[in-house]
């Protein structure tokens, strides 16, 4: 099913303290980043959404990636307990904007969870065990969504949804390294090469497909497989190990 609306929030002052290892962390340029934020909210709104735009927040410099403060499933919202002290806190605007659509329950200790491991499926979720999301925030994503997950478990990552993403019509993204892996065998999987393995990470929205701008083998593959492609650049969200689904949480 097509979202409706995308909540979204614009980097703050502080981006530039970001959690990252990524070697052009250090370049990352702050009104550029914002600039492709708009953009990035423009195609959205352009596709159909709603944008709702929660207010910045410079206390937190990865508040702009909302995707991991909640899983939203079946009407109702997992509010998010971050794995790392740095970004707990980012979910508190999150969680009274959703309050406003449908029920929501926080996950509570020993539980971490965030919505960057998690894949939507018409009729279940699959589920990244990383260094962000264990075994107990699972648990409790599955009981309070009422859903089936699937878990694809790799303490080496952070985030499932860098390697593997959803496109619909049952196919999926992947890297080499999950292509085979048991929880998408049902799926026609497109292999993502590793020259271009960041372009893993796109954002479906009915048949169309944003994508980093720069990945022209695995365009070509999107365009193949039916699907409409609009290049995206996202560089200053990559400077933070960020991507598309990162920046917005659609319901």
């Amino acid at each position: 099913m097509k979202p409706r609306r995308a909540l979204v929030r614009e980097p703050g002052d502080r981006y530039t303290l970001c959690i990252s290892s990524h070697p052009l962390r250090h370049t990352i340029d702050v009104s550029l980043a914002r600039r492709q934020h708009a953009e990035y909210c423009r195609i959205l709104s352009e596709l159909g959404l709603e944008v709702i735009h929660l207010p910045r927040d410079d206390d937190h410099p990865d508040s702009c990636f909302v995707e991991d403060n909640a899983v939203i499933h079946g009407r109702r919202a997992l509010i998010c307990r971050m794995a790392k002290e740095s970004r707990r806190g980012e979910e508190v605007a999150v969680e009274e904007a959703l309050r406003e659509y449908m029920p929501v329950k926080r996950a509570v200790p020993p539980a971490t969870i965030e919505g960057g491991d998690v894949i939507h499926l018409p009729d279940h979720l699959i589920s990244g065990v990383t260094q962000r999301t264990n075994r107990e925030g699972i648990a409790q994503m599955e009981a309070w969504l009422n859903v089936k997950v699937e878990t694809i478990a790799d303490p080496r990552i952070v985030h499932l949804k860098s390697y593997v993403t959803y496109l619909g019509r049952g196919m999926m993204i992947a890297t080499r390294t999950y292509a085979d892996h048991p929880a998408l065998r049902a799926f026609n999987v497109l292999v993502v090469g590793d020259d271009e393995s960041y372009a893993a990470n796109t954002l479906a929205i009915g048949d169309t497909v944003l994508m980093p701008r720069g990945y022209p083998k695995l365009q070509r593959l999107v365009k193949e497989a039916g699907f409409d492609v609009i290049p995206v650049n996202v560089s200053e969200f990559q400077k933070c190990e960020g991507a598309l689904t990162c920046l917005s949480l659609l319901f």
